[in-house]
């Protein structure tokens, strides 16, 4: 990022600045928090930001194991991947979408909306793979009831904890981003709506120790969303593809069903068959009536709220449609007229007479006897 070339010069920390040269003031930001690691002095400070705080030595079976759990730290290595996530951005963004979307000659509504899909087509793709790994691997797919047994879920495994940190900084740069890309303001209040609706859930699912049912919940909502950005990107290069619509409205309605079946499955039932049922906060148990109440409204509010917009847009996207197919319709179609070959003698015309084109009549002039 820091050898990219610069057509225009701004005045220093002014605003034009710090927007076109956000990534390389995270870029070195990063740099110096790595460069911390190489004295013995910094060197405690700079593990802060980069590697997970809290770690834990859990006995088992087969001997110890390093577990996790969150704590005030963990917002101080949050800030950390927020500044790797605006690097990772400006990379995608500048080396990837700029040069697509340079050929196709989109508007600057269409020219937004790619850059928002193309973005979100890249980390709900790699998002859809690190989840699913971290659930097989953890054994959450194969063994349902243990999204609830074993109730509170204070212990998390490496790779679980980082995701989450990840997904929080991901949607933590999201907010300086609408105001580092020039976001249109009609379309802020649209993209404010789901970021805090992804940071609502996945901070929820983290603190209340659901991380287990976050990470399925997560791996369900973020392929659905991988498929319709997917299909927002082939509409913009092919504006007759719309097939990948239709496959996602189809797996939308799917997922929302899934989703509610789900969380009230371990929320409303397996939770609810746990023995500790006691408010502690202080041991992470936030399993009680009230609580698994206000998180079942919440996930059902979220859904129905989807599901509303979905049908809404829906219902849009086919009245136009129809009106375009009848206003075809009604329009008739042009008559054609028979070509009819007119003979016409040289010059003109003018009273019926034949005039030459000079204005001289075609008749022969009789000539006058001496």
């Amino acid at each position: 990022m820091a050898f990219r070339r610069r057509t225009k010069s701004y005045p220093l920390f002014s605003q034009e600045f710090v927007i076109h040269n956000h990534a390389d003031i995270g870029f070195c930001l990063v740099l110096c928090v790595l460069i911390g690691l190489m004295f013995e002095v910094t060197a405690k400070t700079a593990f802060l930001f980069i590697l997970p705080q809290y770690n834990v030595s859990v006995p088992t079976a087969d001997g110890e194991t390093v577990h996790y759990h969150y704590g005030p730290k963990d917002l101080v290595t949050v800030l950390f991947y927020i500044f790797i996530t605006i690097i990772l951005h400006a990379v995608v963004q500048e080396y990837i979408l700029d040069k697509i979307s340079k050929r196709l000659h989109l508007s600057k509504v269409k020219h937004s909306k790619f850059n928002e899909s193309g973005q979100l087509v890249v980390f709900h793709l790699s998002s859809v793979i690190w989840c699913f790994y971290v659930v097989v691997t953890e054994g959450y797919l194969t063994n349902p009831r243990s999204l609830w047994e074993d109730y509170p879920h204070v212990y998390l495994p490496f790779q679980v904890k980082f995701f989450y940190l990840c997904q929080l900084a991901y949607w933590l740069h999201a907010l300086p981003e609408l105001y580092f890309q020039k976001v249109r303001k009609e379309e802020i209040p649209r993209q404010l709506q789901y970021i805090c609706l992804y940071l609502v859930h996945v901070a929820g699912a983290y603190l209340l120790n659901l991380s287990r049912l976050g990470l399925v919940l997560l791996l369900l909502q973020y392929s659905t969303e991988f498929l319709f950005h997917t299909a927002r990107l082939c509409y913009f290069a092919d504006e007759n593809n719309e097939k990948l619509f239709n496959a996602w409205a189809a797996a939308f309605g799917v997922t929302r069903l899934f989703i509610l079946t789900l969380a009230v499955l371990a929320i409303g039932f397996g939770l609810a068959r746990v023995e500790n049922q006691a408010f502690d906060p202080e041991k992470g148990n936030f399993n009680t009536l009230l609580c698994r109440l206000c998180v079942l409204l919440l996930v059902c509010a979220a859904q129905a709220w989807l599901m509303w917009r979905f049908i809404h847009s829906q219902l849009r996207h086919w009245r136009e449609h129809w009106s375009e197919q009848s206003a075809k319709r009604r329009v008739p179609a042009a008559p054609r007229l028979a070509a009819r070959l007119v003979k016409r003698e040289s010059g003109y015309h003018e009273n019926g007479v034949v005039k030459a084109e000079n204005g001289t009549s075609t008749r022969t002039k009789k000539l006058k006897s001496p």
